[in-house]
């Protein structure tokens, strides 16, 4: 914006703030390769916060330094680097732009106070991004966009600015546009020219980079011509978002307005998230202190982001559910802080990643751990008292101690043994919660047994310690078909988890075929005889039972009827029957999946004054069923799913296409907002087990769903043959 001086971070030193004002928390948003990490290495080594590009003092990188990371080479967790600029603290918060992962994403957006949308030149924008910033503009939050791979022979950064113009501007084309323009080198080989500079459409001056650091001048003519041609529009564009409603009367009617003014209406405007500048940036060349760009950006961060104390007042309520007065980013006020994210050190052990909302968090003090709500996802809620230890700021792999943390900031903090993601951390006199964050629903299964009887012994804390980590997965022990199920947003996301199982946790686990909850139930009326006779010298067995089985409506359960005349079953024993037939249904009469919905009638039978017991009455009704079952025909139920399917207007068609060939069948369609469908359909989860991955697929990633049990209906009889089949075979 303005040619300012500027005093950059230190490295090496554990930044703390001392008061809300001087504190930005800026979360970096964009997909998978738009090179979100390597500005982050950019502007820490603008910033001052590292010695070489990307490097910090014990030679690892600012962030994508977890060991998995390095080896998929893919960012797939948040990561914080602090950097100070002009005397200001900024907390990046670097977060994956896989799809997988988008749990890390909504945490950043939770901690951080403005959003940097990261564009690729020569990608473009993905529809995942646009509903993040679809997301954003929903609850108010202050953006600004970067456009990276200048370098990249294809990209065009004025034909980029006009797509981000397009898609992030739609309702409001003048509040996307470009602060600045490029300043081209002379063309290359390939007939490439090179971004060697930036032209200041407010400032109307030139910033080069050649001598890898940032050179002001003044413009030359031809260059000034081109700065004059975009620069009104800029101004028109930040004029209309003015509080001064004389300003564009005097602009039109002649008046130059001056620098000042309209620096600080800029800055007003992108802090209320109602204009939304464009910047570039590009890393900076071997042995150069500043990449293009960075300083431009820095500018902006701390210029034109707000403060924490212009976020919102947060409300929360005591754990109980009582109200609470809303807090406000206060230091001196009451503590309400939130565990944003939470990982495992090898050495540390379990590493809280909290944003202090309100009051100061100090070490070594007693807060108390208000649950999440979140126990469907084996995350257990919490109401405990918990002690503080040592507050460290992250950089890198490294740790910097912190003697305190204020409204408003971030902080690590260990072995808080029972805080979970989410969690909030309150004063232990005054315990408050706060309302949790939306989070996915993890909606791929994955079914899981131990690999050996040591990984058996240690998979009970292992999976407790990997959800504990991450709210985006959900820990399922099916009582139904006795499978342990990791539920994830994707096959990434299941890879990830299995090899934090096995690295961090030592526990070796096998992927299995995940199983549906089938039934069985009667197709027709059918008749059995159960007879229980042993005689071998002594005290025998002996017990014939006869039964009617008849099928009942969906939802009716086992109904059993006692209908025996004449004793010929004594009372003590007819329990026993039904326990029998009952204990038969529950293991199944066809393919071992439970019986259901079915009336069982108790006839006849015989007993023997001295032979007959609980236990024979018990065996004879299982075996009566198990016959009846064999003469009727037995139908296998599956279960329904209500699907409810949220996709851009243009994937309808395909998205119904493929609901149609999974047996689906639409109930119905809605809009659901500005170019948005919802779709409604219910489906068999037998079909729909890798829905997740298969959505994202069909609708180029920007498609969400949710499910929920319906009913169990009859399969069909040709898939039906193919279970039965496989139950004999054992697989």
């Amino acid at each position: 914006m303005g040619a300012t001086s500027h005093q950059a971070g230190a490295a090496g030193r554990a930044l703390t703030a001392d008061r809300p004002s001087s504190i930005r928390n800026v979360v970096l948003v964009g997909h998978s390769g738009s090179g979100k990490t390597t500005l982050v290495e950019a502007l820490a080594l603008t910033a001052g916060a590292v010695n070489r590009a990307g490097r910090v003092e014990d030679g690892g990188t600012v962030s994508d330094y977890d060991e998995i990371e390095h080896r998929r080479q893919r960012s797939i967790q948040l990561s914080l680097v602090p950097v100070e600029w002009d005397g200001i603290k900024i907390n990046i918060l670097d977060t994956p732009g896989y799809a997988d992962f988008v749990g890390e994403l909504r945490a950043g957006l939770r901690a951080a106070d403005a959003a940097l949308f990261v564009v690729s030149a020569s990608d473009g924008i993905d529809g995942a991004t646009r509903m993040v910033w679809d997301e954003c503009e929903a609850v108010g939050m202050p953006r600004a966009i970067v456009v990276t791979h200048l370098e990249a022979a294809r990209s065009d950064y004025t034909q980029m600015t006009t797509v981000c113009g397009e898609i992030f501007g739609a309702d409001d084309p003048d509040a996307v546009i470009p602060l600045y323009l490029p300043l081209h080198g002379p063309a290359g080989p390939d007939g490439h020219s090179p971004v060697t500079g930036l032209l200041g459409l407010l400032s109307q001056r030139v910033y080069e980079y050649t001598s890898g650091e940032r050179v002001e001048r003044d413009p030359d003519p031809a260059e000034l011509a081109l700065i004059a041609e975009a620069r009104s529009r800029l101004i028109e564009g930040i004029i209309a978002e003015s509080e001064d409603e004389t300003l564009m009367d005097r602009y039109l009617g002649g008046e130059d307005i001056d620098l000042k003014t309209l620096v600080d209406d800029l800055e007003r405007a992108v802090a209320r998230g109602t204009f939304h500048p464009v910047l570039m940036a590009a890393p900076a060349a071997d042995g150069a202190r500043q990449g293009l760009g960075t300083v431009e950006l820095l500018e902006l961060i701390t210029g034109g982001f707000p403060t924490p104390l212009e976020r919102p007042a947060v409300a929360v309520t005591r754990p109980d559910g009582s109200a609470r007065p809303e807090v406000t980013c206060d230091p001196a006020g009451p503590l309400v802080a939130e565990v944003v994210k939470t990982s495992s050190d090898p050495y540390v052990g379990r590493v809280s990643l909290v944003r202090i909302f309100s009051g100061t968090l100090n070490p070594e003090e007693t807060v108390h751990v208000s649950g999440h709500g979140l126990a469907d996802r084996g995350h257990e809620d919490h109401d405990v008292d918990e002690r503080i230890g040592t507050l460290t700021s992250p950089f890198g792999k490294q740790q910097r101690v912190l003697g305190r943390c204020i409204a408003g900031d971030l902080a690590c903090v260990a072995k808080l043994s029972r805080a979970e993601t989410g969690d909030t951390l309150s004063a232990k006199d005054d315990p408050l919660l706060m309302a949790p964050w939306t989070m996915p629903d993890p909606l791929l299964p994955l079914a899981i047994e131990a690999h050996s009887k040591a990984d058996e012994d240690k998979l009970s804390q292992g999976l407790a310690r990997l959800v504990a980590e991450d709210p985006t997965m959900r820990l399922e022990q099916n009582p139904h078909t006795h499978q342990v199920v990791l539920w994830s947003l994707g096959e990434a996301h299941q890879d990830v988890a299995l090899e934090r199982l096995r690295t961090r946790y030592g526990v070796q686990v096998d992927p299995v075929p995940h199983k549906v909850s089938l039934r069985e139930t009667f197709g027709a009326k059918a008749a059995g005889r159960g007879r229980h006779v042993k005689q071998s010298g002594g005290h025998g067995q002996f017990a014939i039972c006869e039964i009617e089985v008849e099928p009942l409506p969906p939802g009716s359960g086992i109904e059993f009827v006692d209908k025996v005349v004449g004793g010929s079953v004594p009372r003590q024993f007819i329990p026993s029957v039904e326990k029998g037939v009952r204990s038969q249904a529950a293991r199944g009469v066809a393919a071992g999946y439970p019986l259901v919905d079915v009336r069982i009638t108790l006839l006849d039978g015989k007993a023997h004054s001295v032979d007959s017991s609980d236990a024979a009455f018990q065996t004879a009704g299982a075996l009566a069923l198990r016959e009846a079952a064999a003469e009727a025909r037995i139908d296998l139920l599956e279960p329904v799913a209500e699907l409810d399917v949220l996709i851009p207007d243009e994937y309808v068609g395909p998205v119904m296409s493929d609901l149609a060939g999974r047996r689906g069948r639409v109930v119905g369609t809605d809009q659901a907002g500005s170019g948005r469908t919802r779709v409604r359909a219910e489906i068999p989860e037998i079909e729909i087990g890798r829905y997740a991955v298969e959505l994202r697929s069909v609708s180029h990633g920007t498609g969400r769903f949710a499910r929920a049990y319906a009913r169990h209906e009859p399969m069909p009889p040709q898939i039906a043959e193919k279970v039965r089949e496989q139950a004999e075979k054992g697989t």
